[in-house]
């Protein structure tokens, strides 16, 4: 669920004040902003001419929920690289070394992962495109990109872990 974060303003404000305060009520779109000050008409003047906010405003965006994921299992993950580029993958997209994405042998098409590599920490989320692997005690294949992330390059294959994007 999104929560709601609210920030307080106070303190001198400059003299320009209602042109902030028109830039600030403008619609904000849905980017990752916690949250936007709106200034209310300045009340006062201090001795240096500075506009004081007698009643500052804060205007309450939601912010957006980390996703979450459900645990899947684990098992050993290899990658498929460059000679596989522009080939088209069992869903019908062409397969990019560069994106991430990713082989799994019953996982419905679009299907997010969030595959770990418990030995470093790392983690990626990858979008289920193609099948396989169908080599080996393998269980999932990652485009090179998402398997650069991991730190599974240099040695080709390790163990990961793998969840679900969870329904919300």
């Amino acid at each position: 669920m999104a929560g709601l974060v609210t920030l307080p303003l106070a303190g001198p404000v400059h003299a320009d004040a209602s042109a902030i305060a028109e830039t600030a009520l403008a619609p904000v779109s849905a980017a990752p902003v916690a949250a936007a000050a709106a200034i209310s008409e300045a009340t006062s003047a201090n001795a240096a001419g500075a506009l004081t906010v007698s009643q500052p405003v804060v205007q309450a965006l939601p912010v957006e929920a980390e996703p979450e994921f459900e645990a899947y299992g684990k098992g050993r993950a290899s990658y498929y690289g460059a000679r596989f580029a522009g080939n088209p993958t069992a869903s019908g997209e062409i397969f990019d070394p560069e994106a991430m994405t990713a082989a799994h042998r019953t996982l419905p098409f679009g299907t997010q992962v969030q595959v770990t590599n418990p030995a470093n920490g790392e983690s990626v989320v990858v979008t289920i495109n193609d099948r396989g692997p169908f080599h080996g005690n393998r269980v999932i294949d990652l485009s090179k990109a998402a398997a650069r992330e991991l730190g599974l390059i240099r040695r080709g294959s390790g163990v990961v872990e793998l969840a679900l994007l969870a329904d919300n």
